[in-house]
């Protein structure tokens, strides 16, 4: 395989069928690619998700250990780690390969968001910019599945800030990319908790990480701010 796609999933019964439709009708012609859908779930995500091309695994809960089992399964040269809200632009398999083809080893997608509103437009168009505060799992992140082995994959005593960590130490190792191209990701939790003040939350959480903060005050915090 040349690139294995690989989905963490908690609960997303009513989302995970429309992504494995688009990834399914994406890779319907290739024999080069798979999906791998770690899952956590208590609810009916992994009956959904065997109804598609895909391989499911069962996973502990913790986003960390969700693409860590994925990426155990995992074949590919390239693994692709995206979310079960998000959508990757068209052409994103030939997109990723062909960064690998110019020896670029690991990296992510700009994003937008499917609310139009200007703000929301605002904060993805900030996703392009190579600064650790504009980064996050929703941009999707691919990685050299021999490179993720040397770092040691996901950090799993991280309950949250996991996708920041694991990009600060991609850095450490190889030049990190962000693509010209845009995943879409919904923007429910916005919906659900305001524009601005999930947003102002989200600053929070990144000054507490790099003030040094215990994850379980950070993971608290936002538990407790975020629904």
């Amino acid at each position: 395989m040349n690139l294995s796609i690989i989905i963490p999933t908690y609960n997303e019964e009513k989302n995970i069928a429309d992504i494995l439709s688009s990834l399914c009708k994406a890779t319907e012609k290739r024999n080069d690619v798979e999906i791998i859908v770690s899952d956590a779930s208590d609810d009916n995500t992994q009956r959904i998700a065997s109804e598609f091309c895909v391989t499911v695994c069962r996973s502990p809960k913790g986003r960390a250990a969700q693409m860590n089992r994925g990426a155990e399964r995992a074949t590919g040269e390239m693994l692709y780690f995206l979310h079960a809200d998000t959508l990757p632009p068209a052409g994103f398999i030939d997109t990723i390969l062909s960064a690998k083809q110019s020896g670029k080893e690991a990296g992510c997608f700009q994003l937008t968001f499917d609310d139009p509103h200007w703000l929301m437009q605002t904060y993805g168009w900030f996703t392009r910019l190579p600064l650790t505060l504009c980064r996050g799992g929703d941009q999707s992140l691919f990685i050299m599945s021999d490179l993720f082995k040397r770092i040691g994959g996901f950090n799993e005593e991280l309950r949250v800030m996991e996708d920041i960590e694991i990009i600060e130490r991609i850095s450490t190792h190889s030049t990190f990319t962000i693509l010209n191209d845009r995943v879409i990701t919904s923007a429910r939790k916005y919906a659900v908790n305001g524009r601005i003040r999930l947003q102002v939350i989200f600053g929070l959480i990144h000054l507490l990480y790099s003030l040094g903060f215990d994850q379980d005050i950070i993971a608290d915090y936002y538990a407790h701010t975020v629904d």
